[in-house]
């Protein structure tokens, strides 16, 4: 009976760690989902899209035509496209309460690596759900050491005064 008691113990502590592991990732899906739609309104005020701006082959290649000197590899970045960069845009800054005026190129750039390592975070997360429900599964397969009965009989159990 004791070691039975200990292996509910165990189950219990680790059905606790998976629904601990799926808050934090719905949460991590909460705070994933709100810097999606701050770039995607970045990207709208610059009027652009991942596949509107074109690579910096395309860019050169366009612009060999003339006799002047120019850089051989024109920097152009995916967010910000032909906008202007340095335009002042206000931003709260992740896990603060704290909002400031920021250039454009570096509040979508601060979003795009927060979203990076959100995603990453999130991938860990599922992981780790996956391999919890895998190990309870395995662990609370009850049925096959005790019979349905007596494990009815153990849940319903309750103590009457003498």
């Amino acid at each position: 009976m004791i070691q039975f008691q200990k292996s509910l113990i165990e189950l219990e502590a680790e059905a606790e760690r998976l629904l601990i592991a799926r808050n934090e990732l719905v949460e991590n899906d909460r705070v994933r989902n709100g810097n999606r739609e701050a770039l995607t309104a970045l990207r709208r005020r610059a009027r652009t899209t991942k596949s509107s701006v074109p690579s910096p082959f395309e860019s050169i290649m366009k612009d060999m035509g003339g006799s002047e000197t120019r850089p051989l590899v024109k920097e152009i970045c995916t967010t910000c496209g032909n906008h202007d960069s340095n335009e002042r845009t206000w931003m709260m800054f992740p896990g603060t309460d704290v909002f400031a005026r920021v250039p454009f190129h570096a509040a979508h750039s601060i979003l795009e690596t927060d979203q990076s390592k959100l995603d990453f975070e999130a991938k860990k997360l599922q992981s780790f759900v996956k391999d919890q429900s895998l190990l309870i599964s395995e662990k609370g397969v009850l049925s096959d050491k005790i019979s349905p009965g007596v494990l009815k009989a153990l849940v319903t159990l309750t103590d009457k005064p003498k």
